[in-house]
């Protein structure tokens, strides 16, 4: 590959995927502060178990859950400019998550421990999210073939 065919945009599937993962976690974020999408909206707390708002009404959040994942979002939209850096990002991020999944298994949920705050669905979700980027990683870093431009041919 030259380097005019990485100027031209080609990224391999690792890129794309750290910034497809990267892009829905700023959705979220965003949805997050969101009144309908984000249920009991007024309960929405800046931190702890005390904010009672459900995104999609089942995951629990408040300002710094949201900002969390704004953050994190655009971290893989940033790290998926280059191979190296996208697998850091899918494979380490992976490994946080695995970490917030153990982490709401072993805390109270009603404690002050639970400053992001989660609830079960959050653990849950963070395991699928935690094992899913992982594997992309893993996966993913074998091929470095690159996507020309939005179609998945070569």
């Amino acid at each position: 590959m030259t380097t005019m065919d990485s100027a031209a945009g080609a990224r391999s599937r690792l890129q794309r995927a750290a910034q497809v993962v990267g892009a829905v976690f700023v959705l979220v974020g965003i949805l997050g502060f969101i009144p309908g999408i984000t249920t009991n909206y007024a309960a929405l707390g800046m931190a702890g178990p005390a904010s009672d708002a459900l995104l999609l009404g089942v995951f629990q959040v408040s300002i710094l859950h949201n900002i969390v994942h704004l953050l994190f979002g655009v971290a893989g939209l940033l790290m998926g400019r280059t191979p190296g850096q996208a697998r850091s990002y899918l494979l380490y991020g992976g490994v946080i998550y695995l970490v917030l999944w153990l982490y709401g298994l072993l805390i109270p949920h009603e404690t002050a421990a639970n400053f992001v705050p989660i609830n079960t669905a959050d653990n849950w979700l963070h395991f699928l999210l935690g094992v899913g980027m992982i594997g992309l990683a893993l996966l993913l870093s074998r091929d470095t073939r690159r996507v020309h431009g939005p179609a998945t041919g070569y």
